[in-house]
């Protein structure tokens, strides 16, 4: 904004040269203004074309003067103006260079097709949570906002092959598609499932016949931010202490507290011991919610002989560097 203003100076300056140098030549050689703006251009310029009219000895130490005042100043006007638009060229350009450098780097990171309002929130779940991810967006606009701050981003449509290939679909660990139509968020779903049929899928759902649609395209979670509004507004007026810890849930004061899931590997120290061997809770301090095992099986409130087994997924909660714990005895 600082060097805007600059350049707005700069240029009334010039504007100020031109009306002086006019205002001049009209008062010394009585001409009308088209000619005595003629005068000025080829005095500042020093094209050096024919005057039209007689100079007089006030005006040519008038046109001495303009010369003198005007070359060095419009000359250094002019190069300072050009190197604001070139050098924040060169800026730019090679910021998106070193971005695409930096993405193609990427590997376990997320992919987030559409920075709208969904997407906006999705960004700062992401950034809070220190996870690498990824943004297309085909607003130029938007994506200007998430470079100034340093979000890795490529401005192109995600429903194309190339671009998903540009922000290392084949690499990546999961992918949210949060566009505004029902039917691009199925296309771009399709496209990325044949791209990397490993990946894990979040879709967003405008109306309530695209879920079945998203599904069979190859989503794994299907989300309605307006059926999520719905139920958050009538648990806000149900339960309202219940709704409000859970909305403080992530930041409480100074302690960051959160709620995860750790994958329990086969070569770990505690798999394959019950919880109450494995001693996740007096180890970490985590609070163990539920046990998820396989696709759709949920032990809530697990017991302390429950068996952990390879794969499964612990829900718990705490603190970050409680949860890293429990990620080190996990792996």
């Amino acid at each position: 904004m600082r060097n805007r203003y600059k350049i707005i100076i700069l240029m009334m300056i010039i504007v100020l040269i031109l009306m002086l140098a006019t205002v001049g030549y009209i008062i010394l050689l009585d001409l009308n203004f088209i000619d005595a703006l003629y005068m000025t251009i080829i005095t500042i310029s020093t094209v050096g074309y024919t005057e039209v009219a007689d100079m007089t000895d006030a005006a040519k130490l008038f046109s001495i003067f303009v010369i003198v005042i005007s070359v060095g100043t419009v000359g250094f006007i002019v190069s300072s103006i050009f190197r604001f638009f070139s050098e924040g060229l060169v800026q730019e350009t090679w910021r998106v260079k070193r971005m695409e450098k930096d993405i193609e780097m990427l590997e376990n990171h997320f992919i987030i097709c559409g920075a709208g309002e969904t997407g906006y929130h999705i960004i700062k779940q992401f950034m809070a949570h220190g996870v690498p991810f990824v943004v297309i967006e085909k607003d130029e606009d938007v994506i200007k906002e998430l470079r100034n701050d340093d979000i890795y981003c490529i401005n192109d449509d995600a429903s194309y092959e190339e671009v998903l290939n540009k922000a290392q679909i084949k690499k990546a660990k999961g992918l949210i598609t949060a566009l505004a139509k029902d039917a691009d968020n199925v296309f771009v779903v399709l496209t990325a499932r044949e791209m990397n049929p490993n990946l894990h899928i979040v879709a967003r759902a405008h109306e309530e016949n695209s879920y079945k649609k998203l599904r069979r395209a190859g989503a794994n979670n299907t989300v309605s931010p307006n059926e999520i509004g719905g139920k958050k507004m009538a648990a806000m007026m149900l339960k309202p202490s219940l709704s409000h810890f859970m909305d403080h849930l992530i930041d409480t004061g100074n302690i960051s507290i959160d709620m995860e899931e750790v994958i329990i590997r086969e070569n770990s120290s505690i798999c394959k011991k019950t919880l109450k061997d494995a001693k996740v809770s007096e180890k970490t301090g985590l609070i163990v919610l539920a046990i998820r095992r396989y696709e759709d099986e949920f032990i809530f409130n697990p017991t302390a002989n429950e068996v952990l087994q390879p794969e499964d997924r612990l829900i718990v909660v705490g603190e970050k560097a409680q949860i890293d714990k429990l990620t080190e005895l996990a792996t």
